[in-house]
């Protein structure tokens, strides 16, 4: 891998992650998938997780992947049905040349239909969902097979 570091953004509600919904989302907590993506990391690999309730702030952090080269796992929540700005935003990272994979911890398709459209998939690298904190692993695993 050339990288070395992997940006795990993450979109609105996810810092309630343990307490919001855990027969839906599971009982982890951010700093569990930290914790877990750390560990799975290669050596040298740096995993910078973030997470923000502002639809802004996360179109700065892709920007700041493609300007730094660093590719990127987005967990983009309830911005995926709607957010035609960070889609945009989303498509200039595979644009330079840097994975971006789109991840879920449910399976939004078993779910209510208007989780049914994710705008950002048609963007994306690859799309992971339904495996709980294990799709995060899962893109991590990816990003380091295609870089």
């Amino acid at each position: 891998m050339t990288s070395a570091s992997v940006l795990v953004l993450n979109g609105p509600n996810l810092g309630r992650l343990g307490s919001r919904e855990p027969d839906v989302y599971g009982s982890g907590t951010l700093d569990d998938l930290r914790s877990i993506l750390e560990a799975d990391a290669p050596d040298g690999t740096t995993i910078d997780l973030r997470q923000t309730n502002d639809e802004a702030e996360l179109i700065s952090w892709l920007y700041e992947a493609v300007d730094s080269g660093t590719p990127v796992i987005l967990n983009p929540a309830a911005f995926t049905h709607y957010s035609y700005a960070l889609r945009d935003a989303a498509a200039l990272v595979p644009k330079a040349g840097l994975a971006l994979v789109e991840v879920h911890i449910s399976n939004p398709h078993a779910r209510e239909a208007f989780r049914h459209t994710s705008v950002i998939s048609g963007v994306a690298t690859g799309v992971i969902a339904g495996f709980g904190f294990d799709s995060y692993r899962l893109a991590l695993t990816a990003i380091t097979r295609l870089d």
